[in-house]
């Protein structure tokens, strides 16, 4: 039987104690041992060390660390290869650096816990009452709290008097909850709902109590979070594992390529160690080396532009992996909702009024037939009441000391013309009754134009009780049976909308100082008020539908809320459901997972409910975005493939467990941060098909070489250091300045990609074989008019290397106009929209003519100055690899057009 089933004295009997004197110093010793410490414990943390040597085991990684361990070995050798083993080295270095510093500030979600319990609290020991750090606390500490205070471990209330506790960041709960410590429970109920309870690490908003530890450590309710939270293994993203895929397939092409290579050179009698280099050089020229630097640069430009939009992203690949979101796990409270409650309604016994504005900002109207009301009657003394039974406070930057919903009371009398400033000196408080959970009402009593009014708000089915007039078109007449039906008729018909009723009544009074003034009052009406949508969230989940993104709202609140919240921002699609925790609980493994891929709202959910669905949705080969800003949200964010946490509301766990920030907290500012990742993937898709169709064409121009030995006289045609720079120098400043290309215009009305499809699949595979074939011939064509120069007397076999050379660094150059696009020809695009693309041209021609026309690096790369004539046939060639990449362009719309026909 859980403890809360149970009552004060049963439980203090269990655990031994007396609540008048509380543990004594032996009783602590031995529970100390019992159950341990109140803190959190955490697994050991990776080392330095172990990050750095993790970095190395990516296929691509391992392959560049062969090619480079292969050319330092036979550059020792040889005086060849040392140089172009040392780059690979050195990139491959910076990368794992580059990973470590990303990674070590990624997961401190356990220190961040640690920081939100409470540093001490006040406990009674051997008869006295001390304050003591709450990591001593334990197992039958009987402890004090009151308004202020953070819940030391989580207790069985022995006493309470008006206590009401922010659960938010634990439950989701947008509310203080009343809790009593006289409720037993005779059935299970929900973590939400235990009202005798008080949790570690939640917030007393409201009165006192008295509570004995039950838990303490790991076994409270945030250290179970702590444990899932802990035992959450983060999945590499999609394009960690494209990349990966990606890299085995191009290392057994490399090992493939290779040893064809090998074997051909050797069957044509040439020397061995000469094919061995050759073999290398292949290698060299397989592999991409430029592909691992551009794509993390790209991806930390992207982070930088979504700065911009309002998004701090951690980790560097999750930039792109919101591209893929293909379902949204949205919390209710703060996210989709303000997080502030707000009048919605006031209905004054003759009119309904509507309040516009929203939050604690005291801008907005009340309005009746959507004009401006005349502040007077019921709905004014309904105005005074909010003003004057009221112990909130909202700060110049509209926040709000004390109880929401009296704050939302407070704003309300702001807008009908109630100013704080004179409150105290023209209506003086003379008594006051506080609100307490069993009368479900508060009263003051204050000095009105010389009356004692009594002015009372509370549950309108209580206060309706106590009343026996009713005030009607400005008379007060005696209360009849119809009159409490109607007034609860409406009362029941906001509540079915999701709002929070509260009732009104007043009396004049010649006894201020009474304590027995709550009776024979005169009921003035209601108010209506709910935690309401964000303006923007409405758009914002109507892009997401466009783009076939599926919203689904997660929350710790009442499913009748969730439900009003949902429909209004159209959430809740025709056909779907709503669920509740309660409801699921009683479900087979295999119901509850066809339940979820139909549902669009599941409210009253624990930790262990959400991390269920998360897993649920991921089986099914969804991408899961998960927002969230409390403590019960850690788990699931950091389970979910994107978790997006608030920066504002958030808690510091919640910012730790995610992957994403958002720093304005607006539901909106996820879809500008999924269509950046949609751009940054496209972009990523260029520049790769970019980068791999220059490997191919190396390739095929060397495999060709070998084969057609007599044609091209046995030379090779390039050497592995030709090849490193054009890998690393000539291509990687276009594939950068590629990956800052703008979106194209209608990128969120596609819908997202599949998971399953590939980085490189059958399409991009065409592309690139057709680029890298044009490749192939003009290079080759360029080599073969330098020998034939070579053999007039005109040059030398190291400058017809060189005009290959040329060749395809131009070839390179020019095809980076046409990688501008998948779609649009050069002629379609705006050929200043990118200057980063002009200005990486315009550098990378400039190194090009520094390597070949000043000597001593000339020398270093084995290649020699051209005449006008040679750089000029050269340069020309490399028109052709362009118009072979314009060429796909046709072939896609081709079959883009057979497609819609």
């Amino acid at each position: 039987m859980e403890h809360y089933q149970s009552n004060v004295k049963d439980v203090l009997q269990h655990f031994q104690v007396d609540p008048k004197r509380g543990l004594s110093d032996e009783q602590v010793r031995i529970n100390q041992e019992r159950y341990g410490l109140n803190e959190l414990k955490e697994k050991k943390k990776i080392t330095l060390l172990q990050m750095f040597v993790e970095q190395f085991k990516d296929f691509l990684v391992i392959i560049l660390l062969v090619a480079a361990v292969i050319s330092i070995i036979t550059g020792i050798i040889t005086d060849e290869g040392l140089v172009d083993g040392l780059v690979i080295l050195a990139i491959v270095i910076l990368n794992a650096v580059l990973g470590v510093t990303q990674e070590q500030k990624a997961n401190n979600a356990l220190d961040a816990l640690k920081k939100m319990s409470s540093p001490h609290a006040k406990v009674l020991r051997n008869g006295s009452m001390t304050d003591l750090p709450s990591t001593e606390l334990t197992v039958g500490d009987v402890v004090y709290m009151e308004t202020g205070d953070y819940v030391a471990a989580d207790m069985r209330l022995i006493e309470s008097t008006n206590l009401k506790v922010d659960e938010s960041a634990l439950t989701g709960e947008s509310e203080p909850v009343e809790k009593d410590a006289s409720l037993v429970y005779e059935s299970e109920v929900v973590l939400a709902e235990r009202y005798n309870l008080a949790y570690m690490s939640t917030l007393v908003s409201y009165g006192k109590a008295y509570g004995i530890v039950t838990s303490v450590g790991m076994e409270t309710e945030i250290g179970k979070i702590a444990t899932m939270l802990d035992a959450v293994e983060e999945g590499k993203t999609p394009l960690q594992k494209t990349i990966d895929e990606f890299a085995k397939v191009l290392g057994l092409i490399c090992i493939g390529v290779s040893i064809v290579v090998f074997i051909l050179g050797w069957l044509q009698g040439n020397e061995i160690f000469e094919i061995f280099l050759t073999a290398i050089a292949l290698a060299v020229a397989a592999i991409p080396e430029g592909l691992t630097a551009v794509i993390t640069v790209v991806l930390a430009l992207g982070m930088q532009r979504m700065v911009k939009r309002h998004a701090i992203i951690k980790n560097l690949s999750t930039v792109e992996t919101l591209g893929q979101a293909t379902v949204i796990c949205s919390d209710k409270t703060g996210t989709l909702t303000q997080n502030e409650m707000t009048v919605r309604k006031v209905y004054d016994l003759d009119n309904e009024y509507d309040v516009t504005g929203g939050g604690y900002n005291p801008e907005g109207d009340i309005l009746i037939k959507d004009e401006k009301a005349e502040i007077s009657g019921n709905l004014d003394t309904i105005l005074k009441v909010c003003f004057l039974c009221n112990d909130a406070i909202i700060e110049n930057d509209d926040k709000v000391l004390g109880d929401p919903t009296e704050g939302a009371l407070l704003v309300l009398a702001k807008k009908g013309g109630y100013t704080v400033e004179d409150k105290n000196e023209k209506y003086p408080q003379l008594n006051e009754y506080p609100f307490d959970s069993t009368r479900k009402m508060m009263t003051s009593i204050n000095k009105i134009e010389e009356k004692n009014m009594v002015l009372t708000k509370g549950a309108c089915d209580q206060l309706i009780k106590i009343c026996d007039r009713i005030r009607i078109n400005g008379e007060i007449i005696p209360i009849t049976k119809e009159h409490v039906e109607m007034v609860l008729a409406k009362n029941e018909e906001y509540s079915k909308n999701a709002f929070r009723v509260l009732g009104y009544a007043y009396k004049e009074t010649e006894e201020p100082k009474s304590m027995d003034l709550e009776n024979d009052l005169i009921f003035l009406g209601l108010t209506a008020m709910i935690d309401p949508p964000r303006k923007e969230a409405k758009d914002a989940i109507a892009k997401c539908h466009n783009a076939g993104i599926r919203v689904m709202m997660i929350t710790g609140d009442h499913l009748t809320t969730a439900k009003a919240i949902a429909t209004e921002l159209n959430i809740l699609k025709p056909g779907h459901i709503a669920l509740s925790g309660e409801e699921t609980a009683k479900m087979s493994d295999e119901e509850f997972e066809d339940a979820i891929m139909h549902c669009d709202v599941f409210a009253r959910s624990t930790p262990k409910d959400k991390i269920r669905i998360v897993e649920i949705l991921q089986k099914n080969h969804e991408v899961v975005a998960m927002t969230g800003d409390g403590v019960n949200d850690s788990p699931a964010l950091k389970q979910a493939d994107i978790g997006v946490a608030m920066g504002i509301t958030g808690t510091e766990v919640s910012k730790e467990a995610s992957n994403m920030i958002l720093t304005d907290d607006n539901f909106a500012s996820i879809v500008s941060a999924v269509e950046e990742g949609r751009i940054i993937y496209s972009n990523i898709r260029k520049f790769t098909i970019y980068l791999v169709s220059c490997n191919i064409g190396e390739i095929l121009i060397i495999f060709l070489a070998m084969l057609m030995g007599s044609f091209f006289e046995g030379y090779i045609p390039l050497l592995a250091i030709h090849l490193l720079w054009i890998n690393l120098m000539t291509d990687s400043f276009p594939a950068f300045a590629l990956g800052m290309e703008k979106g194209e215009i209608n990128i969120m009305d596609d819908k997202p990609r599949d998971t399953k499809e590939k980085l490189l699949n059958k399409q991009t595979l065409i592309k690139v074989f057709i680029q890298g074939l044009g490749l192939m011939l003009a290079a080759l064509a360029s080599f073969k008019l330098g020998l034939v120069l070579t053999h007039n007397g005109g040059a030398s076999l190291t400058q017809a290397r060189t005009m290959i050379f040329v060749t395809v660094v131009f070839g390179e150059l020019f095809r980076t106009f046409s990688a501008r696009s998948e779609t649009k020809f050069i002629f379609q695009t705006n050929p200043f929209n990118n200057k980063y693309v002009n200005y990486a041209v315009l550098f990378s021609c400039m190194l090009l003519m520094l390597l070949v026309y000043v000597p001593p690096i000339a020398g270093i790369f084995k290649i020699e100055s051209l005449t006008l004539l040679e750089l000029a046939i050269a340069a020309g060639l490399g028109i052709i690899p362009m118009l072979f990449g314009e060429l796909t362009k046709v072939v896609r719309l081709k079959q883009t057009v057979n497609k819609n026909a």
